[in-house]
């Protein structure tokens, strides 16, 4: 069989190219369903032809078909035409409304089906899958916009610069600092990421922090365990009852962050090896901390945690001064001093950051500066700093009892991560 630019078509391209075109077809159908459902002039047979068709056009294009390329344009053109007659249909039906949703997710089905038919394949599918989310949600996505207070909204643009602007004009290989590279973009994503965390915390705790100490402690601790511990404190001076409570917050706060530790770790690991291995222990810790807290705490207490602001600039940006000192710091303790060097520089970073040391032993390992072993065992030197620091604080706050308890238990978490840690070390060899 020939094809149209003269060349041979076996099945094989042939079931390809039909493959991509039933694919695109479902996904278009996918996305109709919402609005077929919504009872809209747009339905599910709609959005799997507009899809199927921008498909067939791509293939046409890519087969060198004259006037393929024109087909694809103005395939998208007629769809932005039946979107501006629905959008005019709506507008004067007082009902219906202007239906430019319904208008743009056309588009983006006919834009599915162009993607899949050119093998990009996996973006054709998120565009599906996100366009979709939307249109399910949209209640939950206006209550949510039509909630936000000024200050919120001032937030969250700024957060939005942060990550879809400064982020991409950072360069993207390694400057040199102090004798060391540093990764400037890497650790500028690990400050947008920490910040994204910050934010869905505020919106937990905005909407549940009330209602328990599972909320408060846990979804607390992503943000700020050290917050946590200091309400927890105030909580028994004014309540010595709420012993066991207070207890179970700390340790739950401890979980959270070993949580947010193991999730900073992952876009960085190499190999799921690496992974399993820094996520043994700290696992260790957070599925600990869960286990002891359902067990100690008093449930019939409920306590807040007051958060100002879902993400602040200048919170960012100490944060991130803060972690580029650590990686500074961990790198050329690494360089001068080998493993010990970097070992302690973490632990002393566990005072203010593991945060920061968790990524910043990511980074040296991503790069080959540091070991797996020395990595992973500066990550858990970092938590185990950090939760030595509640444990401090808790005496600080003037109650023994809460203070030994918290000292016993967080003790006997991080002997079991460290034994995690240790075996794993041990099968590796």
């Amino acid at each position: 069989m020939i094809g149209p630019t003269g060349g041979a078509v076996g099945p094989e391209l042939l079931a390809g190219e039909v493959a991509r075109v039933a694919a695109a077809t479902a996904l278009g159908l996918f996305m109709g369903l919402e609005r077929e459902w919504s009872r809209k002039s747009a339905g599910v047979r709609t959005f799997a032809l507009i899809a199927m068709l921008g498909a067939v056009f791509t293939l046409l294009a890519a087969a060198a078909v004259p006037g393929g390329d024109l087909l694809v344009v103005a395939g998208a053109a007629l769809v932005v035409l039946q979107g501006a007659a629905l959008a005019g249909r709506g507008l004067l039906d007082d009902d219906r409304g202007l239906a430019l949703t319904t208008s743009a997710s056309m588009l983006a089905a006919y834009g599915v089906g162009v993607l899949v038919a050119a093998d990009r394949y996996l973006a054709g599918v998120v565009v599906a899958v996100l366009s979709a989310v939307l249109l399910v949600f949209k209640r939950e996505l206006h209550s949510l916009a039509l909630g936000l207070d000024r200050a919120e909204l001032r937030s969250v643009a700024e957060f939005a610069i942060l990550a879809f602007v400064v982020l991409p004009l950072l360069p993207t290989e390694p400057v040199g600092t102090f004798g060391v590279e540093v990764d400037a973009r890497a650790v500028w994503a690990m400050v947008v990421f920490v910040a994204a965390i910050g934010i869905v915390n505020y919106v937990l705790v905005a909407n549940y922090g009330g209602r328990g100490i599972a909320v408060t402690g846990f979804v607390g601790g992503l943000a700020s365990s050290t917050a946590v511990v200091g309400s927890m404190v105030d909580h028994v001076r004014r309540d010595p009852e709420a012993t066991s409570f207070a207890l179970a917050g700390v340790l739950l706060a401890n979980a959270a962050m070993a949580l947010r530790n193991l999730a900073i770790v992952a876009p960085f690991a190499l190999s799921w090896e690496f992974l399993l291995r820094a996520g043994a222990p700290l696992g260790t810790v957070a599925v600990g901390g869960v286990v002891v807290a359902a067990f100690v705490a008093d449930w019939s207490h409920e306590t807040e945690v007051d958060l100002d602001s879902p993400f602040s600039t200048r919170n960012a940006l100490a944060f991130g001064a803060l972690f580029l000192c650590i990686v500074v710091v961990t790198a050329v303790a690494s360089a001068r001093l080998g493993a010990g060097g970097f070992l302690v520089a973490a632990a002393l970073s566990g005072l203010v950051s593991s945060a920061g040391a968790a990524g910043s032993g990511a980074l040296l390992y991503q790069r080959g500066a540091v070991s797996a072993e020395v990595a992973v065992a500066g990550i858990l030197a970092a938590t185990a700093v950090s939760i030595a620091v509640k444990s401090g604080l808790v005496f600080a706050g003037g109650d023994r009892r809460l203070a030994r308890r918290v000292t016993a238990w967080s003790t006997v978490l991080v002997v079991g991560a460290g034994a995690v840690a240790l075996a794993g070390f041990l099968g590796g060899t």
